[in-house]
Order: C-alpha cells, then sequence, then structure tokens
C-alpha cells in the first residue's frame, strides 16, 4: 500500500479522512442488522485501530444503535450529509483492548482495494449473494485467533498495550 495511506469521505465532501495503515481485516457482514442499517445485502467494514485513522476534515456526529449482542455500536457520520462513514462495536474494542473502528468501505475513494477478507453471519446472507468460495464464510462470528493473520493480532495487542 503506497505510503500506508488510502482515503475516503463522506457523499457531499466536507468529510475527508485517511487510513495510515493497512487494514487489521476486511469482513463483509450478512447479519439482519447490517442489511438494516444499510439498506442492502451486506456491510463490508474496514477494521482498524482508530489511532490509525485521521479526520482531515469535516464534522462528525455520534448515534447509537442497538445490536444483537446488546452492547450496541456507535456510528460516526458526517454532520452535514449523515454518510456513516465508521462504527466502534464496543463489545468488540472491549475485548481487543483497544478501539477499533470500523470503516465502511464505500466511503473510501477506492473500495474495491479491500476486497472481504471472511464473511460473517453467512447464516442470514441473502440467498442471490454470490460469493467467492475462496473466502471463508462464518455462520455468525470466529475466533479471531483463527482467523486473523498473526501480523493483525500483532498489531491489535501493541495498541492495547499503549
Amino acid at each position: 500500500m503506497p505510503n500506508d495511506s488510502h482515503m475516503g469521505g463522506c457523499s457531499c465532501g466536507r468529510l475527508r479522512y485517511r487510513l495510515r495503515a493497512k487494514p487489521l481485516i476486511v469482513h463483509a457482514c450478512h447479519c439482519r442488522m447490517c442489511q438494516r442499517l444499510t439498506g442492502s445485502t451486506n456491510a463490508v467494514n474496514v477494521l482498524i485501530e482508530a489511532e490509525k485513522v485521521q479526520l482531515l476534515s469535516g464534522e462528525t456526529c455520534n448515534t447509537h444503535a442497538l445490536t444483537p449482542s446488546g452492547h450496541g455500536q456507535t456510528i460516526t457520520r458526517c454532520k452535514t450529509c449523515q454518510v456513516a462513514v465508521w462504527s466502534e462495536y464496543l463489545v468488540f474494542s472491549k475485548r481487543s483492548g483497544t478501539p477499533v473502528l470500523f470503516i465502511r468501505a464505500g466511503t473510501l475513494d477506492q473500495p474495491d482495494q479491500f476486497p472481504p477478507d471472511v464473511h460473517i453471519f453467512a447464516d442470514s446472507m441473502q440467498p442471490h449473494v454470490n460469493t467467492d468460495d475462496n473466502t471463508p464464510k462464518f455462520p455468525a462470528f470466529y475466533s479471531m485467533k483463527d482467523v486473523w493473520s498473526k501480523d493483525s493480532l500483532s498489531r491489535l495487542r501493541l495498541a492495547a498495550a499503549s
């Protein structure tokens, strides 16, 4: 990844951000909540340490949404156009020991650079969705140590220790 930097933003263009590292992992989530929140078949989320996301311009506002776990997520949106640019799942950050943002891949300038590494909540995947047979699919979530690369797990441990 050139300069470990990828740019993204909202639909009105006021909010701009930069990823300062490659993703930890990329999820395609097919849970019913992601289907409802996106109005689509799934959400593609680029997971990255919060400290590796730089807000370049624009103002954000946060909303809270319930999740099936009951812990909820904080959705960060452009204050002007209300496009969701990332979320923080509170239970995930608590478990990992560091804030991890789930960047909405569609808000990246080049979202095709980060195809899904894994499909989660495949039990509720819409039947018309075609996926790559080589990309792992899990009925719900998974054990991070079984799926994440050693490099990503190491980055997460380092971020949690700082």
